[in-house]
């Protein structure tokens, strides 16, 4: 069974970079969205990417970005990976995917088994999907709010036509557990290693990842 692969995501220093990589995590993500505490300017971020080893995903998570934004991006940081976290529509993703010709991760937010169809919907656009906690209807952030969603809705699931991600309130006392209900092979998170709002742990990022990893070498055991 292969490795778990991890996306640690808000990073804000090249400590945080560190961190992830020794981690062995497989992505990391630079947030760019003025709402939330994880936001960092481009400028930062070219500085960040420059910190990157060699063959780990450099991911940019935006929120309904618009061409401007997203060539200003794109222009000045080497990235690897788009992550739309907003309500971008299947046909946003497509224009977005032709317009900059990186791989898109879509972020879908699920709450209950009505949200599940959006799935399958942006798995024909998408190179990859993140499932994630709807986060309720109040919240400033779009994701990033350390809430979980009911797991036993992917349990069994043989799965969508894309590869996907497990993100929500994801920390590292619960990932084997949600590895194990939802039989996802990658996972993502944010809030989950942080000692406060923004601010990464990086004993908290080793943890999350060894206790993700745990659950292939307990299968390789079994």
């Amino acid at each position: 069974m292969s490795a778990i692969r991890v996306k640690i995501c808000g990073l804000k220093s090249p400590q945080d970079v560190a961190a992830a990589a020794a981690a062995g995590a497989a992505y990391v993500g630079f947030v760019f969205f003025p709402k939330s505490p994880r936001n960092i300017s481009i400028e930062q971020a070219v500085g960040l990417a420059l910190e990157v080893p060699v063959g780990l995903c450099k991911v940019a998570l935006t929120v309904n970005a618009d061409d401007a934004m997203l060539d200003a991006l794109t222009d000045a940081v080497p990235l690897d990976m788009l992550q739309l976290h907003g309500s971008e529509s299947p046909e946003r993703v497509a224009e977005v995917k032709a317009r900059y010709g990186l791989p898109v991760m879509k972020a879908i937010g699920v709450a209950d088994a009505a949200d599940l169809p959006q799935i399958d919907l942006y798995s024909q656009v998408a190179d990859q999907l993140l499932i994630d906690a709807k986060p309720p209807k109040d919240a400033d952030l779009p994701g990033g709010n350390g809430l979980a969603f009911d797991w036993r809705l992917l349990a069994g699931r043989k799965y969508w036509q894309r590869p996907w991600m497990l993100a929500g309130g994801l920390t590292p006392d619960n990932v084997a557990e949600a590895l194990r209900m939802t039989g996802a092979r990658q996972v993502d998170v944010s809030s989950g290693v942080e000692t406060a709002p923004g601010q990464k742990d990086a004993a908290l990022i080793a943890r999350f990842s060894a206790a993700a990893q745990s659950v292939v070498a307990q299968s390789v055991g079994a």
